[in-house]
């Protein structure tokens, strides 16, 4: 019989994946860590051990530790999955992607933030990505005046949800499906992406401004 063989210049598919996997669960350590501890109290062999692999991979897959965590402390690659929604959509989609993603992968893309005063000099760095790489690039995205305060306020509003799921962990919110949570919380957060309707003084009533 004769032995199967790979390709020539080809890796194996199953090899790939292993390193996808393991720098995946090495990046989801990072983030847990920075999320409870100061980023000078965090060593590579902490993340090593809590990702399930050894320190020496960990060097392998991302150089060193500034390298590692300027991955952690990037927004980008969160932002292009949590904006990636037709805008007259888009309150629904990332309401329901912040959700999704803490169920399914145990990271929410935006909590982050919320730590960057455990960090010092660092958090400044987590707060300028944060801004430029997504409230900003929201804002761009959005019509009408107040561009930028009306981004900042949906981000908020994700932020918060995040909040109450991953860490006060509301046991409602929890319990409840993403679908059904981006049907109730989603207007909440697309209220803001759509600018208000000018209207004569003394009208009454909310309005919002059409395209």
């Amino acid at each position: 019989m004769r032995a199967m063989t790979t390709p020539p210049g080809r890796a194996p598919a199953p090899a790939r994946r292993d390193a996808e996997a393991t720098k995946a669960a090495i990046l989801k350590a990072a983030r847990h860590l920075l999320a409870r501890h100061a980023h000078a109290d965090i060593t590579l062999k902490a993340v090593a051990e809590r990702a399930g692999v050894s320190p020496p991979l960990v060097l392998k897959y991302f150089g060193n530790k500034d390298a590692l965590f300027a991955r952690v402390m990037s927004f980008e690659t969160d932002a292009d999955d949590l904006l990636d929604a037709p805008l007259e959509d888009l309150g629904r989609h990332m309401v329901r992607h912040v959700v999704s993603s803490q169920r399914e992968r145990g990271a929410d893309p935006l909590l982050r933030i919320a730590f960057a005063p455990l960090h010092g000099d660092h958090g400044e760095v987590l707060r300028a990505n944060f801004r430029a790489q997504v409230t900003e690039r929201l804002a761009a995205r959005l019509t009408g005046p107040d561009a930028g305060l009306r981004a900042e306020l949906a981000v908020a509003a994700l932020v918060g949800l995040g909040v109450m799921y991953g860490v006060a962990r509301g046991p409602h919110l929890r319990g409840t499906d993403a679908d059904a949570l981006a049907d109730r919380y989603g207007p909440a957060v697309q209220a803001q992406l759509t600018p208000l309707r000018r209207v004569p003084r003394g009208a009454a009533g909310p309005h919002r401004m059409t395209d």
